[in-house]
């Protein structure tokens, strides 16, 4: 009868783990928008990310995030409880008035868990280019890509 309960106990703590995941990857990534003479500064809380796991675009002024992590596997232990979302997602739209030189932004992973995308401010006479989806086929990715790859991992 002992192992009847541990295993109906198990298996309610499981899947109320799937069930915190869930919920976790359908709400997007918390943000901050933040604004200088110079650029934008978008933050994103990028927990357990490395820079292999991310991918950052830039598309119809709004920064997009989104994050692919994975589970490490621990030998001798069982997963019991699996409560981190592995697919999380986050966007923040610039004001209407934004002008920015999107080929030149820069992403960041910092050692703290938060991801930094720094948009440049264009002149507004300066010719704009504006890059889509639909323009670069599948991958409309920025610079912004390349340096979440080339980020430091480790920085503090």
């Amino acid at each position: 009868m002992m192992g009847l309960g541990e295993s109906i106990g198990s298996a309610i703590f499981e899947n109320l783990g799937r069930a915190s995941g869930r919920v976790q990857e359908n709400k997007p990534l918390p943000a901050d928008l933040l604004e200088s003479d110079d650029a934008y500064l978008v933050v994103f809380d990028a927990p357990g990310a490395t820079a292999s796991d991310l991918q950052v675009r830039y598309v119809d002024d709004r920064v997009e995030v989104r994050l692919d992590r994975f589970r490490e596997f621990y030998d001798d232990y069982e997963m019991t409880y699996p409560g981190r979302g592995l697919a999380l997602d986050g966007s923040v739209t610039l004001p209407e008035d934004a002008v920015v030189d999107a080929e030149t932004a820069t992403a960041t992973l910092k050692g703290n868990g938060t991801l930094h995308v720094e948009i440049p401010k264009a002149e507004a006479d300066e010719p704009i280019a504006e890059q889509t989806a639909h323009d670069a086929g599948e991958d409309a990715d920025t610079a912004a890509d390349a340096e979440a790859d080339d980020a430091d991992e480790t920085e503090e």
